[in-house]
C-alpha cells in the first residue's frame, strides 16, 4: 500500500514537471520566435485569437492582436532582443509566466497567461509594460 502512495506521488510531480516543461518550452517559443524572426514559432506559442495588451502614453489601452503582432517581426531576421524567463506558476490547466526582455535599451516585463488545451500549453493573453534599461 505504501508503494503505492509513493507511485501516485512520484507520478503527481512528474506531471507537474512535465506542465512546468512544457509551460516553459511555449514561453522559449515567443522569446526565441520573437528574437530571430521565426514566425512559425511565434504563432505556435500564441492561440488564434491571443492578444497583447499594454498602457498608452495617455493612459488608455493598447490592444494588439496577435495577427498584428506577428506583422513586427521579419522572416528569419534577428532582432536586438534577450529574454528570460522569471517566474512560473501552474495551478492545473492554468498558468502564468513572466519574462523579462531587454531590447533597444529598453526593458521589457510581460506576463503571460496560458491555457492547457488539447493541442498543448498556449499563450491566450499577454500583458506588458516597459521602463529604460540601466
Amino acid at each position: 500500500m505504501l508503494s503505492f502512495i509513493m507511485l501516485i506521488g512520484i507520478s503527481a510531480i512528474t506531471l507537474a514537471q512535465t506542465d512546468e516543461e512544457a509551460v516553459r518550452a511555449t514561453a522559449n517559443d515567443y522569446i526565441e520566435g520573437t528574437s530571430n524572426g521565426d514566425i512559425p514559432r511565434i504563432k505556435r506559442a500564441f492561440t488564434e485569437t491571443a492578444a497583447l495588451y499594454g498602457v498608452n502614453p495617455d493612459g488608455s489601452m493598447r490592444y494588439i492582436p496577435i495577427a498584428k503582432y506577428v506583422t513586427y517581426f521579419k522572416p528569419n531576421v534577428k532582432n536586438d532582443r534577450r529574454g528570460k524567463i522569471v517566474a512560473v506558476d501552474i495551478v492545473n490547466n492554468a498558468a502564468n509566466v513572466k519574462i523579462e526582455i531587454l531590447s533597444q535599451g529598453w526593458k521589457y516585463t510581460d506576463f503571460l497567461l496560458l491555457l492547457k488545451l488539447k493541442e498543448g500549453w498556449k499563450i491566450i493573453n499577454k500583458s506588458y509594460t516597459r521602463v529604460k534599461a540601466n
